[in-house]
């Protein structure tokens, strides 16, 4: 079944140095490994040991830290490459080249029938040094190739017997999530292989087409911790994680959930970011109720207005009062958070003070619980 079988390849220590304000230093990428590997990623993929030295000796750490995780580095297609990443002891090699028209022109300048040769000429020698080695050959920019490039060189990469999984790279955020669908369908059909999806969100489409390629078969989703990436980066692990719960939270319970919060703090803060007020699941905004008629029935049963649990993160709901939109239950909830006995007729008139309050500015907590203790005493007297 889709969505049973997966594994994530979190890509922050690869597709996340290129982000704008990303530049870790090894002690920081040995932390975020740590965590990603306490967190339950199967693969952790590295830049290029190729990229610098010191890039090379990051992947070599990380490796020696001895992770459940599988290591991976990520190359182009290109034997040089292959022979320096080998030699840092990884797991497996993640090895690119551009189909499309335009990387084929402006990129590496090679035909299609070169592009051919070269995947052959570095799987074959990958394979010749380390025959256990997990590899993996991905097109880049899949879906503005030509249908024809790609099919040619996925089926001639197939053939030759030596990944264990292809990749399908939306390199630039263009892919709808049929277009995903189809494509990773027909490369399960053809090739029996299995398939990685890499999506890009500079159209906000990366979890939706991450989702569809997992509905389709696919084995494998790169992710980043917050999204962060090249541009605007690519599918955020905890956004493929929250919608993957909200269809069956049995999809993610091989995680340890918890550790999301932190995750995602400590990418913010060496990144020199505020995680987003919307931010899936760890958001400031995620789990706060504020409208009387979603408050009432929250408090009732939160599943009448979430359909994610926060204790399962380890984060909290809030239902917040001291505005022009609170509700007397939600009111009352909070008297007897603080341990005040008042009647309905009193939480009523509590409740209209904060309204005609708050039409002038919004009341903190802090004023809300003050006047609540004020009508407790008034009323005790």
């Amino acid at each position: 079944m889709p969505f049973e079988n997966f594994s994530i390849i979190e890509s922050t220590l690869r597709e996340g140095e290129q982000f704008s304000s990303a530049t870790f230093s090894t002690a920081q990428k040995l932390e975020i490994a740590t965590l990603l590997d306490e967190f339950g990623v199967e693969m952790i993929e590295m830049t290029s040991p190729v990229a610098s030295r010191q890039s090379e000796a990051d992947i070599r750490a990380v490796v020696a830290a001895g992770l459940k995780a599988r290591i991976l580095t990520h190359i182009r297609c290109k034997k040089e490459d292959a022979q320096v990443a080998l030699d840092t002891g990884v797991h497996g090699v993640d090895v690119v080249i551009g189909t499309s028209p335009q990387l084929m022109q402006h990129s590496h300048g090679k035909s299609i029938r070169q592009v051919i040769d070269a995947a052959g000429e570095v799987m074959s020698y990958i394979r010749e040094q380390s025959p256990d080695m997990i590899l993996r050959f991905s097109t880049e920019d899949s879906f503005r190739s030509r249908e024809a490039d790609l099919l040619r060189v996925y089926l001639a990469v197939a053939d030759l017997g030596m990944v264990n999984r292809l990749g399908i790279a939306d390199t630039v955020g263009i892919a709808m999530p049929d277009q995903v669908h189809a494509l990773v369908h027909q490369l399960i059909r053809l090739t029996g292989l299995d398939v990685e999806f890499h999506g890009h969100n500079d159209s906000g489409c990366a979890i939706a087409n991450a989702s569809a390629a997992l509905e389709a078969g696919a084995t494998h989703v790169d992710t980043t911790v917050l999204g962060i990436g090249e541009r605007n980066g690519i599918t955020p692990l905890g956004g493929l994680i929250a919608r993957l719960y909200t269809i069956n939270r049995e999809y993610v319970s091989k995680y340890n959930l918890r550790l999301l919060a932190q995750l995602d703090q400590l990418i913010a803060d060496v990144c020199g970011l505020t995680i987003p007020f919307n931010n899936y699941i760890t958001g400031s905004s995620a789990f706060i109720h504020k409208a009387g008629i979603h408050a009432k029935a929250v408090l009732a049963d939160p599943k009448s207005y979430e359909a994610i649990d926060p204790t399962d993160f380890g984060v909290t709901r809030e239902i917040a009062i001291g505005h022009r939109l609170t509700g007397w239950n939600a009111v009352r909830s909070r008297a007897h958070a603080l341990g005040l006995s008042l009647d309905d007729a009193a939480i009523q008139n509590i409740t209209r003070i904060i309204k005609e309050r708050a039409d002038v500015q919004p009341m903190s907590l802090e004023e809300v619980d003050a006047l609540l203790r004020e009508s407790a005493v008034a009323v005790s007297q």
